[in-house]
């Protein structure tokens, strides 16, 4: 029984033994193909997955550029624009371009200057004796305006009264002994020294007279100072002296300021590059109109006549400075106050004119959206003239066309369009050519 036992132990022990080594293969023994295969796939699933996305958005920037840089979404030309169903039409307003006058202007600024302003000072020395004008008095020439103490003169001119008197008397006895010596000499009663003596007493009596008349003269004038008038007609500024006071002549103290308003200039400053045009018209003898317009430049204050230009260009600002005269009757205009003067160089006749809001402009060219009987626009180039504040001079179209003057920001050429009717306010905007008359 063990010689059995002891085969059977070694056979379970050999068995035992082989199950030992194959449970415990090491990992070599694997075949190379079995060997970390599902990190390998998941490797490869990611890069193609990163691949895929990129192609992705290498179409998507690829279409979305060509859609971008194609004719049909820059010029409008695409089976939308053409059929108009996947765009709706532009609602606009439209008005139609004429033929008529139109006035060529020069604008600039300007400042009102009155025709003269004259500073009164006192030329004696005396007391205020009385105050005629009121602040901001309009007076006239000749009207008094202030009363200085005139006694002091007054005895002065009495003085001199005195001596011309006294010597005139002289002067006369020195005649009249002049006769009686011209006698006797003719009697050869006296020598003819004492005939030259008494001339020359009657010259020396002659200058005494006309020194006295001079003297008396200036004292008159003195006398004149204390009755200060207005030297010219015009507004008074505040008072600057009251009664009372004591004023001296030759001092910088300043008794009234008077500035004449009627007629008024307005003095402005034109560039140099319009002279030329302005210059012909002025040697033509035409008379070139102006017009003084407020400061924000949307109402006539005054018109008047262009009357001088300087005699120089300034060399720092390349203008000529022009004086435009007005009468000023309501008193609109007031010194040192800023207008917009608009010279009238000429007027064009019979020419295209059209709504200033139709003129589109793309950099340097300027054009307008004609309106078509199928209501769609077409793109125009034109060539403008001269321009205001309602209408335009134009070159390269011709009256009678309907225009597009709103909604240009869905306009393009061939683009359908729905014109809406305008208002009482836009037709009598548009009616009014302003610059020159309308047919």
């Amino acid at each position: 029984m063990s010689e059995e036992s002891i085969p059977g132990g070694q056979q379970g022990g050999e068995d035992q033994g082989n199950r030992a080594e194959t449970h415990h293969q090491p990992a070599s023994s694997v075949p190379a193909h079995h060997q970390g295969e599902p990190g390998n796939n998941g490797s490869r699933r990611r890069r193609n997955i990163w691949i895929a996305l990129v192609l992705l958005i290498a179409i998507l920037l690829i279409y979305y550029f060509s859609r971008k840089s194609s004719p049909a979404a820059v010029q409008g030309t695409g089976a939308g624009a053409k059929g108009g169903a996947s765009q709706p039409a532009a609602a606009i307003t439209a008005d139609q371009s004429k033929k008529g006058d139109i006035n060529i202007y020069v604008n600039a600024l300007g400042t009102v200057t009155p025709t003269s302003t004259v500073t009164v000072y006192s030329q004696i020395t005396g007391q205020v004796m009385a105050v005629h004008y009121r602040e901001g008095q309009m007076v006239r020439k000749g009207d008094p305006l202030i009363e200085i103490d005139p006694r002091p003169y007054q005895a002065t001119v009495m003085q001199a009264e005195g001596t011309l008197q006294r010597d005139q008397g002289v002067l006369a006895q020195a005649r009249i002994d002049l006769e009686r010596y011209k006698a006797a000499y003719a009697r050869n009663a006296i020598a003819k020294q004492q005939l030259d003596d008494q001339e020359q007493a009657v010259v020396q009596s002659e200058g005494t007279v006309k020194a006295d008349q001079g003297a008396l003269a200036y004292d008159q004038l003195q006398l004149s100072y204390c009755h200060i008038t207005a030297p010219v007609s015009g507004q008074v500024g505040l008072r600057l002296v009251d009664r009372g006071n004591t004023v001296f002549s030759g001092s910088s103290s300043v008794l009234v300021v008077i500035t004449q308003l009627q007629p008024i200039t307005v003095v402005f400053n034109v560039a140099e590059d319009n002279l030329p045009r302005i210059k012909e018209q002025l040697k033509a003898g035409h008379k070139l109109a102006v017009d003084a317009f407020n400061r924000s430049n949307d109402k006539l204050v005054e018109s008047g006549m262009l009357t001088s230009l300087d005699n120089q260009v300034d060399t720092t600002t390349g203008t000529i400075k022009f004086r435009g005269e007005f009468p000023n009757k309501n008193l609109v205009l007031f010194p040192n106050q800023f207008v917009n003067a608009r010279l009238l160089v000429s007027t064009l006749h019979d020419v295209t004119l059209i709504p200033s809001a139709a003129v589109q402009h793309n950099g340097t060219a300027a054009f307008v959206y004609i309106v078509q009987s199928n209501n769609t626009v077409t793109v125009q180039p034109i060539t403008p003239l001269t321009s205001d504040e309602q209408v335009t001079a134009v070159q390269g179209i011709n009256p009678g066309l309907k225009l597009a003057t709103s909604g240009f920001d869905r306009l393009e050429n061939g683009a359908a369009v729905i014109v809406r009717e305008k208002t009482a306010k836009n037709q009598d905007g548009s009616s009014q050519s302003g610059g020159g008359s309308a047919q």
